[in-house]
């Protein structure tokens, strides 16, 4: 039985190695199909693993209260006095803090747009009042100078990020120095390292840059720069008042969460009359990422394994082309004694041989996905820095094991489905007609 199937196999290989060009153009189809799905679920498996550790780091015991303009402004209110008030409260904080036990730690902040001037050198930034907490919070590292303690609260300190401490100090030690931080001066006390910017989540979480931060005391933001910003706007002025833009709440158990999100937003919703705010939990974001992950491999595998099933075709064309031309051969074949289940194992065999063949060269192509992705990378990007969008930059393709053994078996199930028919047709050939075939 072993040697007959080894004789079929051998005979298989024969029989496409005399047509190297047909057998090559029809295995491609497979080829391509097979490297498409492992391409396409890597690349989804990177983006979806992106998103996911972003959710991951704003933790999983964390809730976020951020302030977000109400989408009916009052008009009235508007037209009088040209100041939108909304958001959330320092009151917002103390009542969160005094009333729900649950609550391990809270860390509030306030961000708004800010130049930094340094001589003839400005740096567009924004400028984050926050608490000390707030750096272990966010992961940062500090690369030079100390941040932000107790002892600076009040103060006129700076902790400036990456990027804004080159703009400003481009050649020199920022620690140290005085920047002009709208109309007043700021001692520089330190410098964040690079932090790679997280992008959007959704509708719930805009996109953050971290680099071009400024951290100053969010009691030195509250005295020295007020709630209440003033904007010039079309000839008049406009003014935003808001007191916090976040508070940051920890609990001590994943459990916890859910029920301290609901307290929270019955507690802002007793003390605000429109919608001012809004309450992110990042454990339900990562579910939804996990849900759009799922999603999204099956959109992928479906989308290849089109491609699978172009090149199924295909091989069924080249395999019926191929009984026509060899029904002399099935006649002799049959006249010797062999029987139909010889002649469609014999088809069945070859069509399988070559989608095998195909799916294999897929798969070690489909494996090279991870150094062909970073090389073309670096080879656009050295053409144009500006070519590829941010996320490509930081994108890292992630093999899904499931999605090699996947292809490789829609690969040999697309030969099988597809041979069996041509193999049938060439087993019951009439034998008499196929000897007289010329």
């Amino acid at each position: 039985m072993n040697n007959s199937l080894l004789q079929t196999v051998r005979l298989s290989l024969k029989n496409l190695l005399m047509h190297k060009m047909r057998a090559s153009l029809a295995a491609l189809g497979i080829f391509i199909g097979t490297s498409t799905v492992i391409w396409l679920v890597a690349m989804g498996e990177g983006v979806s693993h992106q998103a996911q550790q972003q959710i991951k780091e704003l933790g999983a015991t964390n809730i976020i209260i951020r302030t977000k303009q109400p989408s009916s402004a009052s008009d009235e209110q508007a037209d009088n006095s040209r100041i939108k008030i909304y958001g959330l409260l320092r009151d917002d904080y103390r009542r969160i803090v005094e009333n729900i036990p649950s609550i391990r730690r809270a860390i509030p902040m306030r961000e708004l747009r800010f130049e930094l001037r340094m001589g003839n050198r400005t740096a567009d930034a924004k400028l984050v009042g926050c608490v000390e907490e707030y750096l272990e919070l966010n992961r940062l590292e500090i690369a030079r100078g100390r941040w932000l303690t107790p002892r600076d609260r009040g103060k006129k300190v700076v902790v400036l990020a990456h990027d804004a401490a080159k703009r400003l100090f481009p050649y020199e030690d920022p620690i140290g120095r005085t920047i002009w931080v709208g109309s007043e001066f700021y001692v520089v006390i330190g410098q964040t390292k690079p932090r790679m910017a997280s992008a959007a989540i959704g509708g719930s979480l805009d996109a953050r840059e971290y680099n071009l931060d400024a951290y100053i005391p969010l009691k030195t933001l509250r005295h020295r720069v007020g709630d209440l910003v003033m904007k010039r706007i079309g000839g008049e002025f406009q003014g935003e008042q808001v007191e916090l833009s976040q508070i940051t709440v920890s609990v001590d158990s994943v459990d916890e969460v859910d029920e301290t999100a609901a307290i929270i937003e019955t507690l802002l919703k007793k003390y605000h009359e429109k919608e001012d705010y809004a309450v992110v939990v990042p454990k339900e974001l990562l579910r939804q990422a996990e849900r759009t992950r799922a999603m999204f491999n099956v959109l992928l595998v479906v989308i290849a394994g089109i491609s699978l099933l172009v090149g199924g075709i295909g091989i069924m064309n080249i395999m019926l082309a191929t009984v026509t031309e060899r029904t002399r051969e099935i006649g002799i074949r049959r006249a010797l004694g062999a029987k139909r289940r010889h002649i469609i194992q014999q088809f069945l065999t070859e069509t399988v041989v070559l989608t095998a063949g195909g799916g294999l060269l897929g798969v070690l192509f489909g494996l090279l996905c991870g150094p062909l992705f970073r090389g073309l990378r670096s080879g656009l990007t050295m053409v144009s820095p500006d070519l590829l969008p941010p996320i490509v930059h930081t994108l890292e393709p992630r093999i899904a094991p499931w999605s090699v053994v996947l292809s490789l078996f829609i690969s040999l199930g697309v030969g099988i489905i597809f041979g069996v028919y041509p193999a049938r047709q060439a087993a019951y050939m009439d034998p008499i007609q196929a000897l007289r075939h010329e």
